[in-house]
This record gives structure tokens, sequence and C-alpha cells, in this order.
């Protein structure tokens, strides 16, 4: 069954106080309209930056409820269509990512989006490449802002959510209460200068109970890699927990040894950086699935 959700039920926060917009049963889908990570603020390159409603940032189109769920449990997302058109807003340099400091204020580009392309410039088209960046469910307690990952989902910029990704959440409250947005029309990993190319859009999801799988954190596979998702205000540490968690998925299910598992991290895994431009930080470790299926890994 079909289900649609309206951008004018939005969330700023991951909360279980969340009231629902929705309540499904799993196998369900639900197709998510959703706002750009500035809310719609945003319509022309000349717009100054300083001047933006901020509690109006990364808004989350939800939450839904899903029946069934419970803490313990996992939810799995199955990203089937994201469907982006129009323009896309670009942003960069004071107090804005990686090179912050070489700049004196801030610049706001606003780019179309044409046959499947984004027209950076005359010259620069950049095919498009649509992607999830806020996406997740309730924590067990407090709140956390859309703009923040965590053990939750939230906003961890992995350009590895696009079409096809299938996310799974550890549900820590009843219901799961799943919220998405800030779709990026494109974005590299890192998001270096703090935007992708940030979309308005239309994403159609399957969300499924998997009850008992016990996760810590996010993991995401498709059709190629399993991949764990982890987030720390150390990068280092990000890393060495998305390293972790794999090895805990994998340790006991597979014919080979622990040590030779590790061995095959060196070999053929890839350490990558999903973001680096929020407090926290967000990293994944990537596994190709066909060195998984011949190690005698049957999946979750």
């Amino acid at each position: 069954m079909l289900h649609k959700v309206g951008n004018e039920n939005v969330i700023y926060k991951f909360s279980k106080k969340n009231h629902s917009v929705l309540s499904v049963n799993s196998g369900d889908e639900v197709e998510f309209e959703t706002l750009d990570c500035f809310a719609g603020q945003i319509k022309e390159d000349n717009y100054e930056i300083e001047g933006l409603d901020w509690d109006r940032i990364n808004p989350a189109t939800g939450p839904v409820y899903v029946n069934g769920a419970e803490k313990g449990d996992a939810l799995k997302v199955t990203i089937i269509k994201i469907e982006v058109k129009g323009t896309a807003v670009i942003a960069t340099g004071k107090d804005m990512g990686v090179l912050q400091s070489e700049f004196g204020k801030s610049y706001v580009k606003v780019a179309k989006i044409e046959e499947d392309r984004l027209i950076f410039n005359k010259a620069v088209k950049i095919p498009i490449k649509p992607m999830i960046g806020v996406i997740g469910v309730a924590p067990e307690s407090g709140e956390i802002s859309c703009g923040a990952p965590d053990s939750h989902g939230g906003n961890m910029d992995n350009n590895m959510i696009n079409e096809g990704a299938m996310i799974y959440f550890p549900v820590a409250t009843e219901g799961a209460l799943f919220a998405l947005g800030d779709v990026h029309a494109v974005m590299g990993d890192g998001e270096i200068g703090v935007t992708g190319a940030e979309v308005s859009a239309k994403v159609t999801v399957k969300l499924e109970v998997v009850k008992g799988l016990k996760i810590g954190n996010p993991m995401l596979e498709n059709d190629e890699y399993l991949s764990t998702i982890a987030a720390s205000e150390d990068l280092d540490e990000a890393v060495e927990i998305s390293i972790s968690d794999m090895f805990y998925i994998l340790r006991g299910k597979t014919e080979i040894k622990d040590e030779e598992v590790v061995m095959l991290f060196s070999l053929v895994g890839k350490t990558e950086i999903c973001q680096i431009v929020d407090p926290k930080k967000t990293a994944r470790f990537v596994m190709p699935k066909s060195m998984l299926k011949s190690i005698g890994y049957l999946g979750l």
C-alpha cells in the first residue's frame, strides 16, 4: 500500500515526543514530499545567508509510526525512488565548511537542474545522483537536531543513501517514528563546503520491521556493498566504530576465522568519509558483497 506525507508535516528534531503524522504497516510504501535544507528560504544567488531563519534548517518530513516496531528491532528502509527537479541551492564561505577561514563572507549559488544535470555554470554540467542527507528514527531519550548525526541516523550526509539502497536503523522507541529530508541532487564525499546541491524532492521508500535484529548504529546495503555507518565528534573514532560494527556483524557468520575477516578488511574493505562539516563527523566502512558471499556470509 502506498501512503503520502506532504512537506507541511516536518520536524526539526528527532524525538519520541514527536506526534506521528501517519501510521503504516510493515511492508507499506510511503512517498515523502520534502523541503530543501533551507526550507525554501533561498531563491536567488545574492541572498544574504546571515538573514536565514536558523530555526528552519534541515527539516525532515514525518514522522511516520510503523506498526509493530519495538525497541530491539531494526527498521529496514528501502529507497525506491528519489525525484528532484527545478533548482538547487549551494552555499559556502565564512563560517561554513572546511575552508571557512579563507573567506570573509558567505556565497550562494542557485543552479538549475536540466535533463538530469546540475547546471553549475556554462562550462560545468554535473550529472545528478540524488541522495538523502537526513534520514532516521527517534532516539531512545532526549531530542536530536535534524542537523546532527548519531546512532539513530539523522544528518549522516552519506551519498550511498540513494535509489536502491537499503538502510537499517536500530529501533529505540515504539513505532520507530521515521522521518527524512535534506535531499541533495548531488554531493561529494565529505560535503566539504557545508552543503550539497540542496533540493526539494519526492522520496518513495518501503518500511519494514526486522524483528530482533540488534544493531547499535545504522547500516546500509545495496547491490554491491554492505556498509556500516557511525558518527562521532572525533573522526578517527567514527572510523573505528564503523569498522568494529562491521566486524561484529560478520563475527561467527562466515566460514573463515575472525582474524582472517580482519585480514580481508585490510585487503578489500574501504574506509570512507560521509561528512566532516558537522560537530559530529560521519564515516562508513564498506565491504563488497561478492567477497562476503565467497566467505559464506548469507546476510542479515
